[in-house]
């Protein structure tokens, strides 16, 4: 949590361990709603019920806070993601189905991810592409292995990990609860096009 240092007195009832994670929030619902270039801090605070200057106990400024999602984003897809031993079939598998599933489940998470990217400073920028390089390396060791195994016909794994992750992540600009297709069956169908596409039977 950013203190202020400047002496700033906290808002009447506002307390850290619940604005903070209201500020977080709002913050995160208005940027995929609106942009992060059109929200201002005065807009976040009106959102969260405080005064605009009660912010910075919270956050040292917006950009702190863009970088802050994307990077608690980052970190918690990759706690969760699935070990990386074993069949490389299965983990294939298991990769496909995580992806999808944890995604689904946060839709203004993903849209900042790849949208608000831009908006990050060089510094930030830089962090936040090594958290997204070291989960798409994961993926990639996936391919290699099974490629190396001769169970994927794999020519080039980078390009492979880049387009299974572009395609599976393009299920939240179309899926909705309630649709069509359950969320199981739309797993079902996405790992049978990413097994095709690596050459399993």
């Amino acid at each position: 949590m950013f203190i202020n240092l400047t002496g700033m007195a906290r808002t009447t009832g506002s307390h850290a361990g619940i604005t903070g994670p209201r500020v977080r929030h709002a913050a995160l619902r208005l940027f995929a709603q609106r942009g992060f270039a059109a929200v201002s801090m005065r807009l976040i605070a009106a959102e969260v019920g405080v005064q605009a200057g009660a912010l910075y106990n919270y956050t040292p400024d917006k950009q702190s806070l863009l970088f802050d999602l994307m990077r608690g984003h980052m970190e918690e897809l990759l706690a969760q993601r699935p070990d990386a031993d074993g069949d490389p079939v299965k983990r294939l598998k298991q990769f496909v189905e995580f992806h999808i599933r944890f995604h689904a489940d946060r839709p203004d998470e993903v849209f900042i991810a790849y949208m608000e990217l831009r908006n990050l400073s060089p510094e930030n920028f830089a962090q936040i592409e090594a958290l997204r390089r070291k989960y798409e390396d994961g993926l990639e060791a996936i391919l290699r292995d099974g490629a190396a195994q001769g169970v994927f016909a794999v020519s080039d794994s980078k390009i492979a990990t880049l387009a299974v992750i572009a395609m599976l992540t393009g299920v939240n600009t179309w899926f909705r609860e309630g649709g069509r297709l359950s969320l199981d069956e739309v797993v079902a169908q996405y790992w049978d096009m990413v097994r095709k596409a690596v050459g399993v039977a």
